[in-house]
């Protein structure tokens, strides 16, 4: 009870001083002038503050609001190396996270796009993009590898070597220290399995090696129509630059064959009846 009794007191002492200061504030205001702009700090003269609340950052993955339901945005083209390796590690840094952003805000907005079944605008932003931070990988790795040489003398990159996956197809794995064994490792037994056997995969790797050979061949019978074109729509033509232009064509039987034959007009001195 008596703490009460202190709280209500408590509280009606500060009632009075509040009071009290708004009746010297208003007696103050009335006895003097009211202050010009000349007194009002510069920095707020400026406009350099906003009494709007900060955007939310998960605004950030969405589009400007003045792009929103526009069919064409104009965009720039994607980053080339020789503009990126004349920037610092630094300004590489920055901008590798302005690319991520600027994909994550991307593939938010096709998807939703995608969920109202509209058309998402420019969709070749994302292929920009990527390119864009494909590009800065390189530069990077190639800074990473020029020190590596200059400091050890190697390229620094973990190293490669080809082994058989399931199916026996070569591929490249790359190594890496563990701290099991490989013949303790279970789970690396089990999700890398370097070895392949089998009926089913010997025709498997049969009929690829079939449909590799049958491309093969098809390229080359594809060229080697491409110089017999030449010599029946140019009879004159260089024989070298062809030779040149295309190394794996036998140029010479080409030559020789019948659909490299040009027609001609026959002649008087040909020998034959006008």
């Amino acid at each position: 009870m008596a703490a009460l009794v202190k709280a209500v007191r408590l509280s009606g002492a500060v009632k009075n001083v509040s009071m009290f200061f708004n009746n010297c504030s208003v007696s103050v205001l009335s006895n003097t002038v009211i202050p010009t702009t000349s007194f009002i700090p510069s920095i707020c003269l400026q406009n350099s503050y906003s009494t709007k609340p900060p955007p939310h950052p998960l605004m950030e993955f969405f589009d400007d609001p003045k792009n929103w339901g526009q069919k064409n945005v104009k965009v720039g083209r994607s980053w080339k190396l020789d503009e990126l390796r004349i920037k610092s590690n630094e300004d590489l840094h920055k901008l590798w996270y302005i690319l991520l952003k600027e994909r994550n805000m991307l593939m938010t907005m096709e998807h939703a796009h995608a969920q109202e079944w509209e058309l998402f605008p420019n969709p070749e932003r994302v292929d920009k993009v990527e390119d864009s931070m494909e590009n800065l990988e390189r530069v990077v790795r190639e800074r990473n590898q020029a020190y590596h040489y200059l400091e050890t003398g190697v390229h620094g990159e973990r190293p490669v070597k080809t082994v058989n996956d399931e199916l026996g197809l070569r591929r490249w794995y790359q190594l890496r220290q563990h701290a099991i064994p490989k013949w303790l490792n279970s789970s690396y037994r089990n999700k890398y399995k370097f070895s392949y056997g089998g009926y089913a995969v010997a025709k498997f790797l049969r009929k690829f090696r079939e449909k590799i050979w049958i491309c093969k061949r098809r390229e080359r019978n594809h060229r080697r129509a491409i110089v017999r074109k030449i010599f029946r729509r140019f009879p004159n033509v260089d024989v070298e630059a062809v030779r040149e232009q295309y190394p794996d064509v036998d140029v010479d039987k080409a030559m020789k064959c019948r659909r490299s034959a040009s027609h001609y007009v026959p002649l008087e001195s040909d020998g034959l009846p006008q």
